[in-house]
């Protein structure tokens, strides 16, 4: 079926070019969708077909077959990634132990959300993240097939289209239910969003993530595929005869691969806005209109003589991409990340055709040198020579194997003892925004409940003292968070925050106006996590009205287009308010890359040391 071939070179085309940079395709992502609906039907399908072929399932040669296919790719990604981090970056080694656990044993989702290694996370070294959605479909090579075992021993082939009938709702289900755990609103931390996040295991993780990377949450793609292959088995078309037209399919298989475009095009990241919204309307019924359109298309192309199949998606080109698309898509984060460091640093346009080079060759020698030949018996063969003692070229075989493997095994040993024993070393970034966290200062949120001594009704009313002016409140995000310590050591209240909008800091400075605590002078640099709009800043500037000097930061994100939006909208505030300074640290800044960390965003300690200087001399000047 070459027509799903080409399905699967798009989707994982879509998901590639995301990952070099959103900006391109927003909601390129969506490709990992379509994986699991075509995922969902040819597992089904080839459960089925074997009950048909045989009579019975044997889940010991399915999951074998599963084995042979993913796993010698999967464990050479890992060993070629320890090998390199050991060598070259060591230490990364203790931050992907975890990881590299689970990814080895299809859990990376569930481990990525029970440590709040978020998805949308921009500034961490993650070259193992994107092996989530593997886990998920791994877990569902598990589950299912005793599922369909039991089902197909007891529903009849004439009833098949019933059984379709209970996987469909089983995928609007899972739809329903995700709608329902969603909340529509910004995200934040934990004290800021408490809606946001939800117990799991004892712990509170966020949502976005929980519904993101969960396989319940991501299983109606893989449900409406099973539903297709119950009712939609090739074999059976082909015995049927050409009943329908082809141009039937094929026009409404167009329509539905032009849908996936459309959504692909105009759907947003996981987590977007001005206040960090989830974009709800891929919780509220987004992933299962993907799924819909991805079963309308698997559809017209698998049906016989299919125009779509065979010569639009089943072309020569796209069909080799798709036979290869698994090693494409294993390789490939692992490789962007390997150069860029940063998760949320999006490539150029020279950097990802050079990447992708180095990860087509690395993805056609894994499947040339290592996932065909065991797919097609290259260890069991070596095992029975190995132990065949009357092979005539047994001995000389052992020799030679055993010296490989002996070879092979120094480094991946060597590696993966460094990684057990590896200390857990934070990347730069994290490390110093977590480190600046004890000199910010935060309004609170809950006022505390007076108590009453006994036999007392009512609350005395306390004794008040005048408010403690602050002279120079500083309010920004994780930019200014990483100099907190610095600039609290020259006397300024620090409210800081990792993500932080502009809107944010509306409550803060609300807060301090009714609490009459706010000085002379105010710093503010945000806009540094997406665009923004001139009217968020004219709201900051009402409660700022009486406030003497507000000192505004321009922002540097080189690899964001909204750097230049924000900073016209700060360069106007000058104009248009008197008690308003803009502090140009994007100009300050651009020819200065060394003060900066991987990211480009975040100062370094030499750049925190300007960073502040800058602020403190314009709050003296």
């Amino acid at each position: 079926m070459p027509g799903l071939d080409g399905l699967r070179a798009l989707a994982v085309i879509a998901v590639v070019v995301y990952h070099a940079d959103s900006r391109w395709l927003g909601g390129g992502f969506l490709g990992v969708e379509v994986f699991f609906v075509i995922s969902g039907y040819l597992i089904t399908l080839l459960l089925v077909a074997e009950r048909e072929r045989t009579g019975v399932i044997s889940l010991r040669n399915f999951w074998l077959r599963r084995a042979r296919r993913l796993l010698p790719a999967l464990w050479l990604l890992l060993t070629l990634l320890a090998v390199w981090c050991a060598i070259w970056d060591r230490d990364r080694l203790g931050m992907l132990r975890g990881d590299t656990l689970g990814g080895l044993f299809y859990g990376a989702n569930w481990f990525q959300i029970w440590t709040g290694s978020s998805y949308t996370s921009s500034f961490a070294f993650a070259p193992l993240r994107h092996l989530w959605s593997l886990a998920v479909e791994e877990q569902f090579y598990i589950l299912w097939p005793p599922v369909m075992w039991v089902l197909m021993r007891r529903v009849r082939p004439r009833t098949s289209p019933v059984l379709a009938v209970w996987f469909v709702l089983c995928a609007v289900a899972v739809a329903v239910a995700t709608a329902m755990i969603h909340r529509t609103g910004p995200v934040g931390t934990i004290v800021e969003t408490p809606d946001q996040y939800m117990s799991f295991l004892g712990r509170q993780v966020l949502r976005t993530d929980f519904l993101y990377l969960g396989t319940f949450s991501r299983a109606s793609g893989l449900f409406l595929g099973a539903a297709l292959a119950m009712v939609w088995r090739p074999w059976a078309l082909v015995r049927r005869g050409p009943r329908e037209s082809n141009k039937v399919f094929d026009t409404l298989g167009a329509v539905a691969l032009a849908a996936l475009g459309w959504m692909c095009w105009t759907f947003r990241d996981v987590v977007r806005g001005e206040t960090q919204h989830a974009y709800d309307l891929l919780y509220r019924g987004g992933f299962l209109m993907v799924g819909l359109a991805s079963v309308v298309v698997i559809m017209a192309v698998t049906k016989p003589r299919s125009v779509l199949g065979r010569y639009v998606l089943g072309n020569p080109v796209l069909v080799w991409v798709g036979t290869r698309s698994y090693g494409i898509y294993l390789y490939h984060w692992t490789i962007f990340q390997l150069y860029r460091k940063t998760t949320g640093t999006p490539l150029t346009l020279r950097e990802f055709a050079g990447l992708m080079a180095v990860t087509v060759a690395v993805s056609e020698a894994s499947y040339r040198l290592v996932e065909l030949p065991v797919r097609a018996g290259a260890l069991g063969l070596a095992w029975r020579r190995w132990r065949n003692p009357t092979d005539p070229g047994g001995l000389k075989a052992r020799r030679r194997l055993s010296t490989a493997v002996l070879l092979a095994s120094v480094l991946p040993l060597f590696a993966f003892g460094s990684m057990a024993t590896a200390r857990v070393i934070q990347d730069d970034i994290t490390a110093n925004l977590d480190d600046n966290e004890v000199a910010v200062v935060t309004i609170p949120t809950i006022a505390p409940r007076p108590t009453l001594a006994p036999g007392q009704t009512t609350v005395p009313m306390p004794t008040t003292s005048p408010p403690k002016i602050i002279d120079v409140l500083a309010v920004g995000d994780s930019v200014m968070l990483g100099s907190a310590r610095k600039l609290a050591a020259q006397g300024f209240t620090v409210d800081a925050a990792k993500n932080r909008q502009p809107l944010d800091a509306l409550q803060i400075f609300n807060y301090y106006r009714s609490t009459k605590e706010l000085g002379e002078t105010v710093v503010i640099h945000l806009g540094t996590n997406g665009t923004t709009r001139a009217s968020l800043f004219d709201k900051l500037m009402k409660p700022l009205a009486e406030v003497d000097r507000v000192i505004v930061l321009t922002v540097r994100v080189p690899t964001r287009e909204y750097e230049r939006i924000n900073n016209d909208i700060i360069y106007a505030l000058q104009g248009r308010y008197p008690n308003v300074v803009v502090l140009d640290w994007h100009t300050i800044s651009k020819d200065h890359p060394e003060w900066f960390a991987k990211d480009k965003v975040h100062p370094n300690d030499a750049g925190q040391d300007r960073y502040v200087a800058e602020i403190v001399a314009k709050v003296r000047g």
